[in-house]
């Protein structure tokens, strides 16, 4: 995202890359935005089109700068293509696609407490593949911000669990998030590149992976309607959730780790709920109260070292 060892006046950019809880936060923001719009375009924008447009845009977004710093690091790429391929599928085609997809049929609240249970198919990739075990401090976060997740997803009420139906959306988004998992896990065993050039590359690939499924979307019949809603929602992913989250949570995830980094996703729900506050007029309770302190704390005891 940076030179190594920048000019003076890039020293505020300089800082902010070095800011995991700062970047980490951003990127479970423009995530969140990102599930939102998601559900609220499903019939405009077909899931898949949807995943393809994304990752085309955001490579196109990212080359220009990412250029030098490809051609650089092209040599170390391909030396470690099985493992840049995985996580162009992992991280970008699968998951994404899977997630659009589950979208269609899923309500909002399925979609949120699917994505509560992130950090803890982080920690199981990272111990199945590389042994490495949860800390007390780490579980205890994870714990304490799964539960403020809870509180104000259910709005304080835990008999509302027995309202949520499961279906076959909700199967999708849980196969989205473990495989985002994998994802999260193997950038433990990135290159040593520059992070234009890592980002460039795996949505590069990942775009190209979901175009015969494009293909195959849009001739069954599924139809893009391109109106003013669609060209916003579409510049916003490509930009907010693409672009810059991936930057974000690829440097976070060098500068702490995944398992440390994970707790993060725990504070989507956070961010969708203060959207609803903000932009549909909902009236903020205790519970909404109650929920953000137990999923600072959360995140804060787990991503300490």
């Amino acid at each position: 995202m940076i030179a190594e060892h920048p000019p003076q006046p890039r020293t505020l950019l300089v800082w902010f890359n070095n800011q995991p809880y700062l970047l980490l936060s951003l990127t479970t923001l423009f995530w969140a935005g990102n599930m939102v719009l998601g559900r609220y375009v499903s019939g405009h924008v077909p899931p898949v089109t949807m995943a393809c447009v994304r990752w085309i845009g955001a490579f196109f977004l990212l080359l220009p700068f990412a250029w030098p710093h490809l051609r650089r690091d092209w040599p170390a790429l391909i030396a470690h293509w099985p493992l840049m391929l995985t996580l162009a599928f992992t991280g970008f085609a699968a998951n994404t696609v899977l997630a659009y997809w589950g979208l269609q049929y899923t309500q909002a609240l399925n979609g949120l407490l699917i994505q509560s249970a992130g950090p803890l198919c982080v920690a199981l990739w990272t111990l199945i593949l590389f042994g490495v075990r949860l800390t007390l401090a780490q579980l205890l976060g994870i714990a304490a911000s799964l539960a403020g997740v809870l509180i104000i997803i259910l709005r304080g009420d835990v008999t509302a669990l027995a309202s949520i139906q499961i279906n076959k959306g909700d199967a999708m988004l849980a196969a989205a998030l473990l495989i985002f998992g994998i994802y999260s896990a193997l950038m433990l065993r990135q290159p040593v590149t520059h992070p234009l050039s890592l980002i460039a590359f795996t949505t590069g690939c990942g775009a190209l992976m979901t175009i015969p499924l494009n293909i195959w979307e849009l001739s069954s019949g599924a139809t893009l309607i391109l109106d003013m809603l669609t060209l916003v929602t579409l510049i916003y992913i490509i930009i907010f959730p693409s672009a810059l989250a991936y930057l974000f949570f690829n440097r976070g995830i060098a500068l702490i780790g995944p398992n440390r980094a994970a707790p993060f996703f725990h504070m989507m729900p956070v961010f969708g709920s203060a959207m609803a506050i903000v932009f549909l007029g909902e009236k903020p309770e205790l519970f909404h109260l109650v929920g953000y302190a137990l999923v600072l704390a959360g995140v804060f005891i787990a991503s300490r070292r």
